[in-house]
C-alpha cells in the first residue's frame, strides 16, 4: 500500500523526532516473489540482495520504494515481524495513479534488483487491553502485522473491513478464515457503507481505535469521534496528504539550523527542506508532502506552522518537532535541531 501517515498518541512527554525514523540507508534488495492477491492488488516478497538479515520492524512501518530518480512510494509491510529473512508489501494497482503501481505491477519482475530504504514507523500499535481496527480498501495491509501480533498476547480486538466487492478484498478470505466472528467483512456491492456511528457508538475509552484507508473513511471517522465522548484513542495513516485550508501564516521568515550554524531565509516559494539543502545540510527526505514523516525535525525554539498529515492535533499544539519538507514557521524566526 502506498500509505500516508497519522497518529494520535497517548504518551505525556512531549514528541520528539526519532533518529531511527529519520536516517537510513539505501538496502539492495531482489524480488523473491510476485503473487497476485486480487484482480488488482499484488504482493511483492522482498529478500536482500547480500543475504544478510534484514532490520527489526515493528507493526505499522512502512518502506520507502526506489523505483526512479524521482519516484520514491512508500508502502506498509504486511509480513511476519519476526521475519528477519523477507518482507512483504502488498500494492494496489492505481491506473490513473502517479506510475508507482504500475512499474510495481507491470514493470518489475521476479529476480530483479531494487533499492528501499527504512522501516520506518508513524503508526505505532499502542498497548491497550482491546483494539477496533477499521480498514477500507487496500488499507488493510497495515493492520495484518497489527492483528497477528495483538492475538498472540491474547488481546481482545475486532476488524471491520469494508471494500467495494468481495473479491477485490485483499486478504479477505484468510482473516475470516483464521478469526471467524472477530472479522466483519462489508463490501459494498452487498451490505453497503460501514455502518461507522453503530460501531463507534459501541466502543470504550480503553479501547484503541485504528483507521486506514481512503480518505473519505477517514474524514467520516473523525469527525463522527469528535461527537462521542466513549472514544479515547484514535491513530489514522493517511494515503494522501491532507489539504491545508488556510494561507501560511507568513510568506517569509528566518530559520535557523543550530548544529550546522547557519541562518537562511525561506521565500513564499521555498521549503525549510529546499534551503537546507542548498545550504549543503544533510536532511533527510522522502516524500515532500508532509507524510511520511522521514524529515521530522526537532524545534529547538520557535513557533512552527504545521501543514503536515503526520502529526496530531495534540502533537502540532506541543510544538516539539516539524516536517521540513512543508511546515513553515508562525513567528519571525524558528530554530531547528538541524
Amino acid at each position: 500500500m502506498a500509505s500516508q501517515f497519522e497518529a494520535r498518541h497517548s504518551g505525556q512527554e512531549p514528541r520528539r523526532a526519532d533518529p531511527e525514523n529519520q536516517a537510513h540507508e539505501d538496502l539492495a534488495m531482489e524480488i523473491k516473489a510476485k503473487t497476485p492477491i486480487t484482480d488488482t492488488v499484488t504482493q511483492l516478497t522482498l529478500v536482500r540482495a547480500d543475504g544478510r538479515d534484514l532490520p527489526e520492524w515493528t507493526p505499522g512501518s512502512h518502506i520507502d520504494v526506489v523505483l526512479g530518480p524521482d519516484m520514491v512510494r512508500q508502502y506498509s509491510l504486511c509480513g511476519e515481524p519476526g521475519d528477519r529473512r523477507s518482507w512483504q508489501v502488498s500494492v494496489l494497482y492505481q491506473p490513473d495513479g502517479r506510475g508507482g503501481s504500475t512499474r510495481l505491477h507491470h514493470e518489475l519482475r521476479e529476480g530483479e534488483s531494487i533499492t528501499i530504504r527504512g522501516p520506518r514507523n508513524n503508526f505505532h500499535l499502542v498497548d491497550a487491553p482491546r483494539y477496533l481496527f477499521i480498514a477500507g480498501g487496500i488499507g488493510i495491509t497495515p493492520f495484518l502485522p497489527m492483528i497477528t501480533s495483538v492475538d498472540r498476547v491474547g488481546a481482545e480486538w475486532s476488524l471491520i473491513y469494508g471494500g467495494r466487492s468481495r473479491r477485490n478484498m485483499a486478504f479477505a478470505d484468510d482473516l475470516k478464515q483464521a478469526h471467524h466472528d472477530r472479522v466483519t467483512l462489508v463490501p459494498a456491492d452487498i451490505h453497503g457503507r460501514i455502518d461507522l456511528a453503530r460501531i463507534l457508538a459501541d466502543v470504550t475509552p480503553e479501547t484503541a481505535v485504528y483507521v486506514c484507508g481512503p480518505e473519505s473513511l477517514l474524514c467520516a471517522v473523525e469527525a463522527m469521534a469528535a461527537d462521542f465522548d466513549n472514544i479515547g484513542e484514535i491513530h489514522l495513516e493517511r494515503f494522501t496528504p491532507k489539504t491545508p485550508t488556510d494561507a501560511p501564516v507568513l510568506d517569509e521568515f528566518e530559520v535557523e539550523f543550530v548544529r550546522s550554524g547557519i541562518t537562511v531565509s525561506v521565500g513564499s516559494d521555498q521549503s525549510i527542506l529546499d534551503v537546507a539543502r542548498a545550504a549543503g545540510i544533510p536532511a533527510p527526505f522522502s516524500c515532500s508532502e508532509g507524510t511520511c514523516g522521514t524529515c521530522e525535525t526537532n524545534i529547538v525554539s520557535g513557533l512552527a506552522d504545521h501543514r503536515d498529515s503526520v502529526l496530531s492535533p495534540a502533537e502540532q499544539e506541543e510544538n516539539s518537532t516539524l516536517m521540513i519538507c512543508i511546515s513553515r514557521a508562525a513567528c519571525p524566526k524558528i530554530t531547528l535541531d538541524l
